[in-house]
Parts: C-alpha cells; sequence; structure tokens
C-alpha cells in the first residue's frame, strides 16, 4: 500500500472524529448523569484519536439507533445473537462513515431491514457499558494485543421513526427483529432510552 493509500484510507476515521467530538462538545444533556457522561466521552475522543475504532481498548465509541413508530406507540428491536438480550440497532463505526449519525443510520438499516427510516442527528442519550462478547472478537484485537481485559461502548444512541407499514427483517446478528408498545419493553434497562426518544419526537416540529 502506497502512502497515498494509507492516507486516503485514514481519511473517514479522521472526518468521523472531527464530527463526534464537535457533536458530543455542543450536545445539551438531559440531566447531569448524561453531563458526566458526555464529558467522559470528550475527553475520550481528545485522548484518542482512535477513540471511535474497536481496536481502541478498553473503551471505544460506538453508535445505535432506537426505532420508533411513526405514531410513538411501539420500539423496534433486536434480540441480539451474541448477548440474546433485546437492544436497540447499533454497533461499531466502519471505515466509510463520516459521521455518528450516518453510523447509526447505516446499523439501523442493515440491521432492522427497514430502509426508509426518518433519523434525528442529534444523540439522544449516552450510555457507557461493559461488552463481555468484545474480548473474544479477534477483529477488535491490535496486531500484539491482548484479547482479554474489559471492554467498554461509549454508545451514542440516536432516534429514528420508521414509515406507516413499514416491513422489517432480521439480519445475521439477530436471533429476532420484532416490535414493542413503549410500556411493555422486554428490558428495563431501555426505559430511559425510550423516555427521552418519546420527548424528544413529541417536541419535533409537525411537518
Amino acid at each position: 500500500m502506497s502512502a497515498t493509500d494509507s492516507a486516503t484510507d485514514a481519511l473517514p476515521h479522521d472526518t468521523l472524529h472531527e464530527d463526534a467530538l464537535a457533536a458530543l462538545e455542543t450536545w445539551r444533556a438531559p440531566d447531569a448523569d448524561q453531563e458526566e457522561l458526555r464529558r467522559r466521552y470528550v475527553a475520550h475522543l481528545r485522548a484518542h484519536h482512535d477513540g471511535l475504532r474497536r481496536s481502541c481498548r478498553p473503551d471505544h465509541l460506538t453508535a445505535s439507533t432506537l426505532v420508533l413508530s411513526h405514531d410513538g406507540a411501539r420500539v423496534l428491536l433486536t434480540l441480539h445473537a451474541k448477548a440474546r438480550r433485546w437492544f436497540q440497532f447499533g454497533g461499531h463505526c466502519e471505515a466509510g462513515d463520516t459521521s455518528l449519525a450516518a453510523a447509526a443510520l447505516r446499523e439501523a438499516r442493515e440491521e432492522s431491514g427497514v430502509r426508509d427510516l426518518e433519523l434525528d442527528p442529534v444523540p439522544v442519550h449516552l450510555d457507557e457499558h461493559e461488552v463481555a462478547f468484545c474480548r473474544a472478537d479477534p477483529d477488535a484485537v491490535p496486531s500484539g494485543g491482548d484479547a482479554g481485559g474489559l471492554v467498554h461502548h461509549l454508545d451514542v444512541r440516536f432516534l429514528a421513526v420508521a414509515p406507516a407499514g413499514a416491513e422489517h427483517a432480521v439480519s445475521e446478528e439477530s436471533l429476532d427483529v420484532r416490535w414493542f408498545p413503549v410500556d411493555a419493553l422486554p428490558e428495563a434497562e431501555l426505559a430511559p432510552l425510550v423516555r427521552l426518544a418519546r420527548e424528544r419526537r413529541a417536541a419535533a416540529p409537525t411537518p
């Protein structure tokens, strides 16, 4: 690979890093706990130019999307194949992603099968969590690195609205994809994200 090719390959990551840092520096957190996380994410990005890559260990940023039905009454969730739990759609950023919002939308489309999602480009919620199954992922370990140790996802969560009558599909990363009423969530940990997403949707101007 030539030096020019190497620089070209690095460009999307540089653009993504700049976008993520700018987005989080200006994001207005909804409460004190979220503000603490926002500051943590910003500090991580300032300290790690590769802070959005899965090879940045033990912490790296990820992007995810909570998909609401057009009327806001239901959420579309995935039963994660590795975690065996219901989550919003999301995952690691990739080389072609130029923004966190683009990464979140790409993951949502790939994992839900719903193409015509209306994404709000401003983050809704932040969540830091340990991801045990990343330890066994060889692609997540840099050359000469250690596959053991804790891995934390610094997840940046967005909101997308599905069109009426949207048809979904199960991807290879999921065991199932299903709609749930907002008052009957399969995982209690999703409640803050769902609440904030619905509040954001309710506050959005009517087209």
